[in-house]
């Protein structure tokens, strides 16, 4: 890792043209499959799925800022971060997001990708152009460079990441930025790893094992670390135990979806999150997996396309749903 490095980022301040993307499989109406009453507690029974904005080429990453009350999401290949607001639906609100530069060969995916606010109300996001991971003042739009390199070698292109208590950010670094992936001239390490970066900027490798490690998420005690696999031969979410250090032991299955990909449900899975009560978001084939805390699944909500990420917002009362060329919501009852 060399040290932090401050960037003034662009504010996007005119219209964009949508770029349609294709669904990523499917097109079956928008539903949710109740698995287990248990799910009544968390979504009402005549809960549906309203899709609240479109257009984008691949959406990312959703983090809800709860300083403003406003949802912010990624559209990584356009490299644009966009904010959307109850009363004005989705706008832009930074482009460039991840990458500041004319896009060289062999990036696929110039923008950031994962994001989170910390308490503080500060944007850390996996910038997969910049492959680096990268700290933005939202009212400045100052970028800082935390980390982008391990042992002195770039990150492939940082995917998801999620913010400990500690401040301790832990993120995953597969190649999906890469236009070649595992081929790609670019690539310097030659693992795609499990990382945790501290607040004293150290980097520490957790997992290297994975072929395809991406969303990672928090357990509210703070001692268990999600891992999605986006792995077609390992479709699983895994639960690793935490040390009061942020070190991990060896992990155990949380949830398998081999069952739902061999199926030909749309999407693998990718990112999620938790819950202050436990409960687990997952996406995967076919849709969000609603999980109790134990790993037992309690419903699915669909949106007839590949869901990328999710997360909870509006004080536990919405789960927004970053789906293809689209952005979602599901009422919940968390709050």
């Amino acid at each position: 890792m060399i040290g932090r490095r401050t960037i003034l980022a662009g504010l996007a301040t005119s219209p964009l043209t949508p770029m349609l993307a294709q669904a990523a499989g499917g097109m079956a109406a928008p539903r949710i499959d109740r698995l287990d009453p248990a799910l009544d507690r968390i979504l009402a029974p005549d809960a549906q799925v309203k899709v609240i904005g479109r257009g984008y080429r691949w959406a990312e990453g959703p983090a809800w800022v709860p300083q403003g009350d406003y949802l912010l999401f990624n559209d990584p290949p356009s490299n644009i971060l966009y904010r959307w607001t109850k009363a004005q639906g989705v706008t832009p609100f930074l482009s460039p997001s991840g990458l500041q530069t004319i896009v060289p060969e062999g990036i696929r995916e110039p923008g950031l990708n994962g994001i989170a606010i910390t308490p503080g109300g500060m944007l850390v996001g996996a910038d997969s152009g910049t492959r680096a991971i990268v700290q933005i003042d939202l009212r400045t739009k100052q970028r800082t460079i935390l980390a982008d390199r391990y042992e002195g070698k770039r990150f492939n292109s940082p995917n998801d990441l999620c913010v400990a208590p500690s401040g301790a950010i832990y993120f995953t670094d597969p190649p999906y930025g890469l236009a070649q992936a595992d081929e790609s001239p670019l690539r310097e390490l030659d693992f795609c790893g499990l990382f945790r970066l501290d607040p004293d900027d150290a980097v520490t490798l957790l997992d290297r094992s994975h072929r395809r490690p991406n969303g990672v998420g928090l357990s509210p005690d703070g001692a268990t670390l999600y891992l999605a696999l986006s792995d077609e031969k390992r479709p699983q979410v895994l639960a690793y135990p935490l040390d009061a250090k942020g070190q991990v032991g060896s992990p155990h299955l949380f949830l398998d979806m081999h069952a739902q990909l061999a199926a030909g449900e749309p999407g693998l899975p990718d990112g999620m999150d938790v819950a202050p009560d436990g409960h687990v978001f997952a996406t995967g084939p076919g849709g969000v997996h609603v999980c109790a805390p134990d790993g037992r699944r309690l419903g699915v909500i669909r949106t007839g396309k590949a869901i990328a990420n999710c997360c909870i917002g509006n004080t536990g009362k919405s789960l927004f749903l970053t789906s293809s060329d689209m952005l979602a919501v599901v009422p919940l009852r968390l709050s």
